[in-house]
Formats: C-alpha cells, structure tokens, sequence
C-alpha cells in the first residue's frame, strides 16, 4: 500500500506543476483581458450538487435494510471491481448526514440532488412492507434541508434495486414495473408533501445497457437483447409512475415529476455523409431509445432503432425483433410523461460508420452502427472515458432543443475525475469551462436549461471503478474512522458560483 502511494505521489508531480503553469497563464490572459471581458451570469437558474444512495450512504445491512444488486455483486465478484472494494460503508453518509448538509451549506447551494434506496424503504422490494427506519433517515435529511433552504431533488431509482426482485428477473421482468409504481406510491405518500422535484430513473441507458447488456450490476452480459428488455420495462414504469401522480397526488402536492437521461455526445469523426449519418444513428441509440418515446410528438422509439434492430435481427434468424414492442396505449401512457428532462453530461466521442458484417450473436454496439472513439489531444481526467470536450455539452443540449422542442432541462449531473488531493485545478477548469459552453446554449442558442448540479458533493463509490475515481467537491478519506471529508479548491469555487450565479472572471480561494 505504502508502494502504491508513493508511486502516485511522484507521479502526480508533473500533473501539480502543469497545474501551476495553467493557472499562470490564466492569470496573464485574464489580466490581458482586463474589464473587456464580459461577466458571464445566470438569472433565474439554480446550482445545486448531487450524490447517489449506493455511492455514498454505506450502512449496506443497518436498520432493517435490505440486499441491494450492488451489494450482492460486489460481495460476489470482488474482481470485477476496479480496487476489489464495496459501497458496505463508502462515505457512510447514512451516519454522517449532518456533516453532509453542513458541506451543502458552506457550498451555498439552492438544491440538493440525492436518490432514495429502495431497499432501505422497501426491504423485500415489496411495499406489503415499509421499513420505518429507512423513513426516518430521508425525513431527518428533508428535515435538515429545509431548515437551510435547500431544495431536494429526489431520484427514485438510481441502480440499487432490491436483490429480491433482481431474482425475479429484474428490469427484464415486464412485472417489475408495477412494483416500481407501488415503491413509488410509498415515496409520495412520505415525502411527497415536502419534495417538489422527482426523478423516476437515472440513467437507464448506464444501468440498462451496461448492468443487463454488460458486466456492471447484476452482470448478465446478455448484450442486444436484456438490455432492450429492461429498457422497454423501465420506460413502461416511468410512464406508469408519472400518470399515477398526475391522478393521485399532483393537485394536492403540486411538485414536477422528470427522468434523467445521460448523453455523451457523438461527433462525427470526418465530414463524410457516411459519419454524419453514424453520429446521428448514435445519437437516436443512445439518447433517443428514452428521450423519444417520452418527448417527441409521435411517441415510441426512434425510427431508425426500431428499422435496423428489426432487420438486424431478421439476418439474425430470429423469429421477432429482439426490440420490443409497445402497445398503442402504451405509445400514449409513455409519450409526453415528463415535465422536464434531467440530463447529464460529461464527455464527447468520435463516432465512424461500422461496416463490419451483421454477426451472429445479438450485440447492441453492433446494432448502433457506430464506432467511437476519441482524439488523444483532448485533455485527459482520471477516468479513462472521459475527456475534456466543453463544446460537446453545447452540442448535445441544442440537439436536444431542435429534436424535442426545447423541453424544460435541469443539468442533472456534470462534473470530472481527478487524482486524490484537495488542489484540483483541473476540476476548475473543467467545471468552468462547461459552465461557458452551458452559458451559451441558453442565452445565445436558446435552451430551455433550469438548473445546473455538480456530481458529486463528496467522493463515491463509483461503481466497477470503486474509490478510485474521485468525483468530489470534497475529498473523503476512507482510511479514516470517521470518513473525514476535506475541502478542494473547487468547492470554493463552486460555492461562489452558487451564491453569485456568476462565473468568476478572478478567483482565488
């Protein structure tokens, strides 16, 4: 261990002094820049930073809680975790819940994005049975957040369903969606009446194609075929959800129900009409399989999805299209189910036409028809998928403007990895440079964007890649009894954005 930390030590010296070197020239270009520069701010928008249930509450079988699918899958394969760690404790936030909204509080933020854990309210994943405890917990953290102001945005599902239900098949279970509406009913019913902004799923497109289609959890590898499954379950759920509040509970609640997608943007990677084309089937494989079926006029999945997995399949040699079909009730249940979109953002790629042959096996990156790719020129963060491209961001907002005629958008989750160590300069960079490319989209483009929220308030968990991502305006020492968090340099910076609504044109801490 001791090795390791000082490999990344000495490693890190030459990323600490480009650090310094950037912020030199940062300060010569901002004093060349002089009052010339136009202050850049934001009227009517919120800031707010965001975590998730799994990542950073720990207390895994605490108070009555139940067995989620990432504790019984890294308890399972420890070797498909990037550090072979678990989320058992994580930033134990179930414990530190005060620290976590004093942090929230020095930040200066308007809203606090956090998600619920089903099987911390429901520990069978059924609602014949509510766990009071798990009650208490949410209600002290509304309780906490109203005292300061802080206005909760609150995700229902953020990839920790009950392991109960994950042995009934999960998301690839077409019943699980109505367990989906009863969990859903139990979280109105509790903290409907203090919560005003609801997120039914995050990222299904992650959790979807990557825990169905891939090895993230529950691992089952069943690529171009699972994942459509739990997609088409998790679509039919939100439009259920989303209807039920309108008869049940909105008239006397009066809160906004939404979904968040996640969008990397693809760009073709050459002006060819070949590319263009990829990139564009991409876009529709990737945001467009949620994003349709809820925002545009006609409903159901993208066209171009539905014509190549259909004649796909047929050269397959299987007796129906591996995507599901809705029904013409369906179609109308799901479409417009929504009253804003959340969306987060992170990364852009380069995607090229595939003309490889139609395999034999189901595979969805066949079926998107795309390769991607990135430039190696493009800054580099400590996530290996991600790099810095702010233009991307402003790209994928006004694509989503023109496709679905610029609905209502909160900036759901945004933000970058970087090393240990509270001097993340980078970070800052990053933030500010999305923040300039956000700034864009809607005051000279015109996107209906909201709100902005940064991930993550603190270090998490981040999923197969374990701690070893640190996402956090906070670093979280895991080593330590009580999960010390330390303040980073963009915590400052962000609090200032917070409280302003404007981006800094000096800065120091």
């Amino acid at each position: 261990m001791y090795a390791v930390d000082q490999r990344v030590s000495v490693s890190g010296y030459r990323s600490k002094m480009q650090d310094r070197l950037f912020v030199l020239l940062a300060l010569v270009l901002q004093i060349g820049a002089g009052a010339e520069e136009r202050e850049l701010c934001f009227q009517n928008f919120k800031f707010g930073v965001a975590t998730a249930a799994y990542q950073v509450e720990g207390a895994w079988n605490v108070s009555g809680k139940g067995e989620s699918i990432w504790d019984r899958y890294t308890h399972e394969r420890p070797d498909r975790i990037f550090d072979h760690q678990t989320g058992d404790v994580a930033a134990d936030s179930y414990h530190l819940v005060e620290e976590d909204v004093r942090l929230l509080v020095d930040l200066g933020v308007q809203f606090y994005r956090f998600s619920i854990s089903w099987p911390r309210i429901l520990p069978s994943g059924f609602s014949n049975k509510i766990n009071p405890d798990g009650v208490r917990y949410y209600n002290k953290l509304l309780d906490l957040l109203n005292q300061h102001n802080i206005l909760p945005v609150v995700t229902m599902y953020h990839w920790d369903l009950p392991q109960t239900l994950q042995q009934l098949g999960g998301w690839t279970n077409p019943l699980i969606a109505d367990h989906f509406v009863s969990y859903a009913r139990v979280l109105f019913e509790n903290f409907g009446p203090r919560v005003k902004t609801w997120l039914t799923f995050n990222e299904p497109l992650s959790f979807c194609q990557g825990g169905y289609g891939g090895i993230e959890a529950p691992g089952f590898g069943a690529s171009g075929t699972d994942d459509y499954l739990c997609a088409h379950t998790v679509l039919r759920a939100h439009g259920m959800v989303f209807r039920m509040y309108d008869r049940e509970f909105r008239k006397k609640q009066q809160g906004n129900v939404g979904i968040t997608l996640d969008f990397s943007w693809p760009e073709p990677l050459t002006t060819s009409k070949n590319n263009q084309i990829a990139a564009e089937i991409f876009r529709q494989f990737s945001l467009g399989w949620f994003a349709h079926p809820i925002f545009s006029e006609t409903g159901d999945y993208p066209p171009i999805m539905r014509k190549r997995i259909d004649y796909i399949s047929k050269h397959q040699h299987f007796p129906r299209s591996r995507l599901p079909k809705f029904t013409p009730q369906e179609v109308e249940m799901i479409k417009g189910s929504a009253d804003f979109l959340g969306f987060n953002h992170y990364t852009t790629y380069l995607v090229e036409k595939n003309y490889q042959p139609i395999p034999a096996q189901p595979s969805f990156d066949y079926d998107i028809g795309g390769i991607k790719t990135q430039k190696d020129d493009w800054p580099k963060s400590n996530s290996t998928w991600l790099k810095v491209v702010p233009w991307g961001f402003r790209k994928a907002l006004n694509w989503v403007r023109k496709a679905y005629n610029n609905p209502p958008i909160i900036v759901t989750e945004n933000g970058v990895s970087t090393r240990p160590g509270t001097q993340d300069l980078r970070r800052i960079n990053y933030i500010e440079g999305y923040l300039k490319a956000l700034h864009s989209a809607i005051y000279v483009d015109g996107c209906d964007v909201r709100g902005y929220t940064y991930w993550s308030l603190i270090d998490n968990f981040e999923w197969t890649r374990g701690f070893s991502e640190r996402f956090g305006l906070y670093e979280v020492d895991y080593a330590s009894p009580n999960k010390t968090r330390t303040k980073r340099l963009s915590a400052a910076y962000i609090a200032k954005v917070a409280k302003t609504r404007c981006l800094p044109q000096s800065w120091t801490t």
